[in-house]
């Protein structure tokens, strides 16, 4: 089985393969895609709008050169739905997933994300998800995409800190990684909620929804054409799509 991951942006080092290696085994492997075109960072629907036109190609190209599965890389899920109408296997957002995955783990869940514009984003998300009920808090660790690699350190501390609120005052059963660049910092909250007497499980939504993803496939499911059918043939002026 081979699951692709587009990154819906065009900053080159954002993502890289040896990110994910550790999920792959000897029956899955994984492979990854940038932009050519679009936004450095998603962090608004200006941005996300940017990016869906090109993302939306990555995952055409990924099923026409035989992967089972697509994953778009950003917790905004840009492109998801309209991909979804375009391919024949699985397309999923991290975002959606995780949240739905959330709901299994909890009654409630706390998402931790970078900034105070993307809550609007969110919360569309959240609803769009039908997942409403489900929110107990956004909490964020006022920290750009582009700048977490290199405080990823302040990143944890802060992630840890809106998580506790999270769970402490908003009474969050789960709590959920709001980026995909806190990829890898899941063991590290669980760790620091588990030190406050908080058995709490923490989404990093990358690997949850590469599994969701293998799952799916194994199952053989994908999405259903009733709900997103294949669009009519038309020309899109101005875009280069495969």
């Amino acid at each position: 089985m081979r699951i692709h991951l587009v990154t819906p942006v065009t900053t080159k080092g954002v993502r890289s393969l040896d990110d994910v290696a550790h999920l792959t085994h000897a029956g899955l492997t994984i492979t990854q895609s940038l932009l050519e075109t679009g936004p450095p960072s998603i962090e608004s629907e200006y941005d996300e709008a940017f990016a869906v036109p090109a993302t939306i190609a990555e995952a055409i190209k990924a099923e026409r050169s035989g992967a089972d599965a697509v994953i778009v890389d950003c917790m905004a899920d840009p492109g998801v739905k309209a991909a979804r109408e375009m391919l024949s296997i699985p397309v999923l957002g991290p975002g959606e997933t995780s949240m739905h995955l959330a709901a299994l783990l909890g009654q409630s869940f706390g998402y931790v994300t970078v900034l105070n514009a993307v809550k609007p984003m969110v919360r569309n998300l959240v609803r769009l998800s039908a997942v409403q009920e489900k929110l107990a808090a956004i909490k964020v660790v006022d920290i750009p995409v582009l700048e977490l690699e290199p405080r990823i350190e302040e990143a944890k501390r802060r992630l840890g800190e809106c998580a506790l609120e999270a769970v402490e005052q908003d009474d969050a059963d789960v709590i959920i990684l709001g980026c995909t660049g806190f990829l890898g910092c899941a063991s590290a909250i669980e760790a620091y909620l588990a030190e406050r007497g908080h058995s709490i499980p923490v989404i990093d939504p990358i690997p949850a929804t590469v599994c969701v993803a293998e799952g799916i496939v194994r199952a053989g499911l994908t999405h259903s054409k009733h709900c997103f059918p294949v669009p009519r043939p038309k020309t899109m002026v101005g875009y280069a799509m495969p």
